[in-house]
């Protein structure tokens, strides 16, 4: 596992070496300052001044770096990375100017998830000076949010499992003196009997289980966060090809922001009445296994039809969001690889949000344009609600139709919040397909730094 906290320092003048940034528009001029073989070492390296660029210029007896960035008047948090990435060991501070929000793409930049391999080429860490002291603690706890989720994800179901994730609750309960109630196994079946039927096939050493967690003053806001911890989903009965199973190691990834985020609000003390509900199952196949066809109770009362055991997620969502409301919290944040239809619409990197409150979707879709972490919004359009009805219960957790499959899970899970309540719905990834600077291939936190940072300016 990965452990930044020695990436980013207060500059209190230690030796290191020099980084100058610059962009294509500004090159030229910059490059006038320039010795000869200074130039002509750039020009060796067919440096430019563009995005990502590295380059390395011969000072004297020493050296010093060039980054390329899109505009060093704006710099984001992944304009560094790829210095972060290739630059040999040792200590950089910014010639000119602060790194602001590319403290946090430094550290991601160095993630690395080691537990069942060491790197083939260790190599030591670059550590980041910044002359804004104020600037380091809150990076340091924002990537280590982010290195936390990545370490969920990218375990493997055989070490991640619902016991882990109560594990990982548990330190999260014990670190910040927070409640922690576990109810696992057939005690399920009364109080949250769809997160008893879809995580029963896995048996007694993957038992499924409902982990709350409750932190703060019992008089301050009351916020929920809710996150999908299905820690393997073969699809049930309705079984999913092996080319769809590869990847369902992340399909906690819900699970795992909530908990990374719950970290970050209770590091930093904001002040709320935190409630963390997090439902961990194995969806499984076995004799036991809820079938399609099936009624299932629920927490909240509704009858559910199950049209396909492969969308589960919603399931365990539902009694989770159900609990929460009996809080009355006047916010609810859900996080789930909830559906492929949102991939399909979005792709990887965008992840899907549903609000009821209008205000609140502006608020985290700034929040996520101001700090590199966009979302893009979906209508919960009510009259897709048709889709989701049964001749014989109160709902199907299916739809038969092909269109707007990530409206129509949003719109199930809507049915189990109270009225009144805002709340949102993140259809995130949780993974990312291929390596940018600053975001290595795997495990991925999309939404966090949204959800965090209008958090942070809501009750901070």
């Amino acid at each position: 596992m990965s452990d930044k906290h020695a990436l980013i320092q207060p500059n209190r003048g230690q030796k290191a070496i020099s980084i100058h940034l610059v962009d294509k528009s500004g090159f030229a001029q910059w490059a006038k300052r320039l010795s000869p073989l200074q130039r002509a070492a750039l020009e060796g390296q067919k440096f430019k001044g563009e995005g990502y660029e590295v380059g390395i210029v011969p000072d004297g007896d020493g050296w010093f770096a060039v980054g390329g960035v899109a505009d060093t008047q704006s710099l984001s948090s992944w304009c560094m990375a790829r210095l972060a990435e290739i630059l040999p060991a040792g200590t950089y501070v910014l010639a000119e100017g602060e790194p602001g929000p590319a403290l946090i793409g430094w550290q991601t930049a160095q993630y690395r998830f080691t537990r069942y391999r060491e790197p083939k080429e260790p190599t030591g860490p670059r550590i980041l000076l910044t002359g804004e002291p104020a600037a380091v603690g809150p990076a340091l706890a924002e990537a280590a949010a982010i290195a936390r989720v990545r370490d969920l994800v990218n375990t493997p179901a055989q070490d991640m499992g619902p016991a882990e994730l109560e594990a990982e609750a548990e330190a999260l309960a014990k670190k910040y003196r927070a409640q922690l109630t576990v109810t696992k196994g057939d005690a399920l079946e009364q109080d949250y009997p769809m997160v008893h039927a879809v995580g029963r096939a896995a048996g007694r050493s993957h038992a499924p289980r409902m982990i709350e967690l409750a932190w703060g003053d019992a008089q301050a806001p009351r916020v929920a966060l809710v996150g999908k911890g299905v820690c393997f989903d073969s699809g049930g009965l309705d079984i999913k090809p092996a080319s769809g199973m590869l990847l369902m190691k992340k399909d906690m990834g819900g699970a795992a922001h909530v908990l990374a985020l719950a970290g970050l609000i209770m590091e930093t003390g904001l002040r709320m009445r935190l409630q963390v509900l997090v439902p961990a199952v194995e969806n499984a196949i076995a004799g036991n296994a809820f079938r399609p066809g099936d009624i299932l109770a629920s927490r909240k009362g509704l009858s559910v039809e199950i049209g396909n055991t492969d969308a589960e997620g919603r399931l365990v969502l539902a009694d989770a969001l159900a609990r929460a409301c009996e809080e009355k919290p006047e916010l609810i944040l859900d996080f789930a690889t909830l559906t492929g239809a949102a991939r399909v619409a979005l792709g990887p990197d965008l992840p899907a949000l549903m609000a009821r409150s209008d205000d609140t979707a502006e608020a985290l879709r700034a929040a996520g344009d101001g700090h590199d972490d966009p979302l893009w919004r979906l209508p919960l359009h009510q009259p897709y609600g048709d889709y989701l009805k049964s001749e014989i219960a109160d709902l199907n957790n299916a739809s038969a139709t092909p269109f707007a499959g990530t409206i129509i899970a949003g719109l199930f899970l809507e049915r189990f919040v109270e009225e009144g309540i805002d709340w949102a719905h993140f259809d995130t990834f949780a993974w990312r397909p291929s390596a940018k600077p600053g975001r290595p291939a795997g495990g991925e936190a999309l939404g966090l730094r949204a959800a965090w940072h209008m958090l942070l300016r809501r009750y901070g």
